[in-house]
């Protein structure tokens, strides 16, 4: 199943809310508008950040995996847990895997003890790719949260956690 997020641009007016919450009683107007406009910057962060790996040739997909490599101390990891950490199926991480290994930003390395099982290393070329784009990346994410300081930073973040634990009532 492919994930598609919504990309709403009007967001309804609390009128609107209201006008449906009348129709729909159970509808909270203020829920109902912290999670539309969540999901719209979501989106939004989501777009701006693949507008900024583009830059440097990477789609979002691949630079997770780039990250969770350089995360392990060996650089090393397997295909199965690497789509485990990402969210993804075994096939879309292949999917993912094999444009790496084309870019020759990771390689595919068998087990000494096991030739079945297949490691993904990060290669040398897949640091150096990390190396220009972590600056950039880390300095817009910088400039994005700058209207932000540091206790509101902290209180967004349990803020965020709160919803998070809320949303096992969405399924």
């Amino acid at each position: 199943m492919k994930l598609i997020m919504l990309q709403l641009k009007d967001l309804p007016t609390p009128e609107v809310l209201a006008k449906f919450a009348k129709r729909y009683p159970d509808a909270d107007v203020t829920a109902v508008s912290s999670v539309l406009q969540l999901l719209r910057v979501a989106t939004d962060l989501s777009i701006a950040l693949d507008v900024c790996l583009s830059k440097h040739g990477l789609l979002q997909g691949r630079w997770w995996v780039l990250i969770l490599l350089m995360r392990e101390q060996s650089k090393t990891s397997q295909p199965s847990i690497l789509a485990d950490k990402a969210g993804v199926t075994r096939a879309t991480m292949t999917g993912l895997l094999d444009g790496l290994e084309q870019s020759g930003l990771v390689a595919r390395e068998f087990a000494k003890d096991d030739r079945r099982t297949v490691l993904i290393k990060l290669t040398d070329a897949g640091v150096i790719k990390l190396d220009d784009v972590m600056p950039d990346y880390y300095r817009r994410i910088r400039l994005c949260m700058q209207g932000l300081d540091e206790k509101q930073r902290q209180q967004l973040q349990q803020i965020l956690a709160l919803i998070n634990l809320g949303i096992p009532a969405l399924t």
